[in-house]
C-alpha cells in the first residue's frame, strides 16, 4: 500500500501563495470577493482566539515555573529572557539600519491594510474577543502564579487541559485553514498589482534573517567560551547535530533529547544540562523573537509607517514573555504573538497575514536558533551551578 505523501505547513504555504499568485492573474471578481470573505471571517476568529492562546499558553507556563522554584531556575530563566531580548534588540536596530535601504519605499503605497479592503467581501461576520490583548496578559500572569503559590492541583490541572483545547483548535482548526488563509490574501495582491513587490520584500528579509540568525548564534557561543574557556567554534560544530534535528523538526520540544546529548558532549554537567535544556526550549527564544522583530520591522518601512524604537522595546520586551511555551507546532510562536503586532505595533489582519507568512518561509531556522542557543545557555549555568562549580566550593 502507498504511503500518503504528506506536504508540510512550510510547503502547504509555498502552494498557497504561488497558487494564490497564479490565480489571482485569471480570477473573476466573484471569485476575490468569496476569498476575501473567508479572510474577513477568519481574520475575526483569529482575533477571538488570540486572547486564549495567551491564557491558555502562558499560565500554565507561570505555573510551571512557579513549582519549580529555585536559585538555578531563576538564574535560566533571567538569563534565557536576557538573551531573547538582546536577540530582539539586535534584530531591530540592524533592520532599522539596513531595511530603508533595501526596500523600496515606494511600496509605501502598496498597503496591506489597502489590499485587504480594495477587494470587498461579500458579507462579514464579528466575532469580538472576550477580552484585551493586555487584559489576556495580566490575566494569565496573575492564574499562573496563584496556581503556583496555593499549589492547586485542581487549578493546575484546569488550566493544563485549557491548554490542550487551545492547542487542539490551533492544530486542528487555525493551521489547516492557514494556507486557505495565504491564498485570498496573495490572490487579492496580484489582482491589486502588489504582489510583486511583498514577494521580493520577501526575499530581501529571508536574507538578513538567516545572516542574523548565525550572528546571534556566533555571539552566544563566544559569551559561553568565556565562562568554560573552549573553542566557541568547536562547542557550535558539537551542537550542529540539534541544529540539524530542528531544522527537520520545526520543534523545540521535539529536539529535546539531541539537544540534550550534544550539551553533555561540550563538557556541561548532565544535571545541570537535563534541567536547563527542557526549559529553555520553552523559555528561550531567540531566533523566534529575532525573526518576528525583523520582519515587523520590514513590514512597517515597507509601508512608510513609524518605527521608533520606545514601541518597539515595548513590544520585545512583552514578546520575550508572550511567546514562552508557545505550541510544539510549526508557527505556535507567531500565533502567539498576533496580539501584540495588534494592540503595540497596530498591525491590521492583513498585515499579521503577512507576519504568518514570512514566518513560516523561515520557521525551521528560527527554532534551529532557540536549540542550538540552548547548548550555549547551558554551558554557562554549569559554570555556576554544575557538580565542577559545587566541587570547588565545598574545598
Amino acid at each position: 500500500m502507498v504511503n500518503k505523501l504528506r506536504i508540510g505547513l512550510l510547503g502547504r504555504i509555498v502552494i498557497a501563495i504561488i497558487t494564490g499568485v497564479a490565480v489571482g492573474l485569471v480570477a473573476p471578481e466573484f471569485v476575490a470577493r468569496l476569498c476575501a470573505t473567508f479572510n474577513v471571517i477568519f481574520g475575526q476568529f483569529l482575533g477571538f482566539l488570540i486572547p486564549l492562546i495567551i491564557v491558555g499558553f502562558v499560565s500554565p507556563a507561570i505555573s510551571d515555573l512557579g513549582l519549580r522554584a529555585g536559585r538555578m531556575l531563576v538564574f535560566t530563566v533571567v538569563l534565557a529572557y536576557a538573551a531573547t531580548l538582546f536577540a530582539g534588540f539586535v534584530s531591530y536596530f540592524t533592520g532599522a539600519w539596513l531595511f530603508p535601504s533595501m526596500l523600496s519605499h515606494e511600496s509605501a503605497a502598496t498597503s496591506l491594510a489597502e489590499s485587504a479592503a480594495s477587494v470587498a467581501p461579500y458579507f462579514t461576520i464579528s466575532i469580538p474577543a472576550i477580552m484585551p490583548v493586555m487584559t489576556a496578559l495580566v490575566f494569565a500572569f496573575l492564574v499562573g502564579l496563584g496556581a503556583a503559590c496555593v499549589k492547586g492541583s485542581a487549578v493546575r490541572r484546569g488550566l493544563s487541559e485549557f491548554r490542550d483545547i487551545v492547542a487542539l483548535t490551533i492544530n486542528k482548526v487555525v493551521i489547516p485553514l492557514l494556507p486557505v488563509y495565504i491564498f485570498g490574501i496573495f490572490l487579492n495582491m496580484t489582482v491589486e498589482g502588489q504582489v510583486g513587490v511583498i514577494l521580493a520584500t520577501f526575499a530581501k528579509i529571508i536574507a538578513v534573517i538567516f545572516v542574523l540568525h548565525v550572528l546571534i548564534l556566533l555571539f552566544q557561543f563566544c559569551v559561553a567560551a568565556c565562562f568554560n574557556g573552549k573553542s566557541p567554534l568547536r562547542m557550535l560544530w558539537t551542537m550542529m547535530p540539534a541544529y540539524f534535528t530542528a531544522l527537520g523538526t520545526q520543534s523545540s520540544a521535539a529536539t529535546i533529547p539531541v539537544t540534550l546529548r550534544q550539551s553533555v558532549r561540550m563538557g556541561v554537567s548532565e544535571d545541570v544540562a537535563g534541567f536547563t535544556v527542557p526549559l529553555c526550549a520553552t523559555i528561550h527564544m531567540s531566533g523566534s523573537t529575532l525573526k518576528i522583530v525583523a520582519c515587523a520591522l520590514a513590514l512597517m518601512i515597507m509601508q512608510g509607517l513609524p518605527y521608533d524604537v520606545g514601541a518597539f522595546a515595548q513590544f520585545i520586551a512583552m514578546l520575550g514573555v508572550t511567546i514562552i511555551a508557545a505550541p510544539g507546532i510549526p508557527g505556535g510562536a507567531i500565533m502567539a504573538s498576533l496580539g501584540l503586532l495588534s494592540t503595540v505595533l497596530g498591525f491590521t489582519d492583513a498585515q499579521n497575514a503577512m507576519m504568518i507568512a514570512l514566518y513560516i518561509a523561515m520557521d525551521s531556522f528560527g527554532t534551529a536558533c532557540n536549540v542550538t542557543g540552548d547548548g550555549a545557555l547551558s554551558v554557562i549555568v554549569d559554570r555556576f551551578y554544575g557538580k565542577k562549580h559545587d566541587a570547588g566550593a565545598t574545598n
